[in-house]
């Protein structure tokens, strides 16, 4: 898998979530409690973007009032109905990267000193 480089996982404090432009593809990534998913920018109902959006545990609630699980993308209350790209994550060492469309954010590991 190739991978092309986003940000730090600093750049992602818990509670937050970021829009990253990967390649012109706007990609989300949400920290809760220290664990990082990644998700589409764009709701499925209205095109706003998720990064401006509230989170509360993984449930992510739109500007348009549409709520989302940042886990797997799902629909948890409309109006929207199709659920937004979930990409998977994974930690490592370095910087944070994300491969190609089909493949997902790569977030590496920090190490404390």
């Amino acid at each position: 898998m190739t991978t092309v480089r986003i940000g730090n996982v600093k750049d992602v404090a818990p509670g937050q979530i970021r829009a990253f432009d990967v390649a012109g593809t706007k990609v989300d990534v949400a920290n809760v409690d220290g664990q990082l998913y990644a998700f589409d920018d764009t709701c499925t109902h209205r095109g706003y973007s998720l990064a401006r959006g509230t989170l509360d545990g993984t449930t992510l609630t739109c500007p348009s009032h549409s709520q989302f699980d940042v886990a797997s993308g799902a629909v948890v209350r409309g109006p929207a109905t199709q659920p937004v790209r979930s990409r998977s994550v994974q930690i490592g060492r370095g910087s944070v990267d994300r491969g190609g469309l089909k493949s997902a954010a790569y977030f590496p590991k920090t190490t404390q000193r």
